[in-house]
């Protein structure tokens, strides 16, 4: 073999090894994106309940039971950080009905966001919780009543609980606490990275860093 057609052998070869590994990252490249997305999507939800400012750059995701004592504990502890950055961090809360009658408890809040109680409603079934959350027996008549202390129209939110939108929301909120392997609450994520060392100074901790960061991006 010739020296010179050694060398257009050899140039061929890089050539076509530059173009497969470009191929290849770029694909990668693509599915890596694709999956990020699909990730996010799976966190936030249009239908999902938001509070704080819209637009703020850090999100808390909440996997959140309204029956769950931990979730209940960690109700202040995360309005407190809301309230430490009332620009810069937004709750939004996924229903995750792991016990039983949850679900019913997530249709009355569903009920309540049609009416614009939301917050009341949600804020008086977690102060009243131990009253009408018993595990294995829990009062969902009472559940009700306490809603309707904080405003629901209760005759109407009954007709409309079990609509096929709140089924919708319900079903879309299950299937993404399998997507996100959620298995207990409440579980966070903080723009979309698991609080993986759970606590709530942990939980603050991660809060600040992403609040700092977008702040430094601004």
């Amino acid at each position: 073999m010739s020296k010179r057609l050694l060398v257009a052998l050899t140039a061929l070869v890089v050539v076509f090894a530059f173009a497969g590994g470009a191929f290849l990252y770029d694909r990668n490249g693509k599915a890596s994106v694709l999956a990020e997305t699909r990730m996010a999507e799976s966190l936030v939800r249009p239908h999902s309940p938001v509070i704080g400012p819209r637009e703020a750059p850090v999100t808390i995701v909440e996997f959140f039971d309204p029956m769950c004592e931990a979730c209940r504990a960690f109700y202040p502890i995360v309005k407190q950080i809301l309230a430490d950055f009332p620009k810069d961090v937004r709750l939004v809360l996924r229903y995750t009905p792991f016990h039983e009658g949850a679900d019913t408890a997530v249709r009355i809040l569903e009920t309540a966001r049609t009416q614009g109680r939301f917050e009341p409603v949600l804020e008086a079934l977690i102060a009243t919780q131990p009253e009408w959350a018993a595990h294995g027996a829990p009062d969902l008549d009472k559940a009700w009543g306490v809603a309707k202390v904080a405003g629901l129209q209760v005759q109407r939110a009954q007709d409309e609980a079990s609509s096929p939108e709140i089924t919708r929301v319900l079903e879309q909120d299950i299937a993404d606490v399998k997507a996100n392997n959620v298995r207990q609450t409440p579980t966070f994520f903080v723009n979309g990275k698991p609080l993986t060392h759970f606590g709530p100074q942990q939980l603050r901790d991660l809060v600040q860093r992403e609040v700092e960061q977008a702040r430094k991006g601004s």
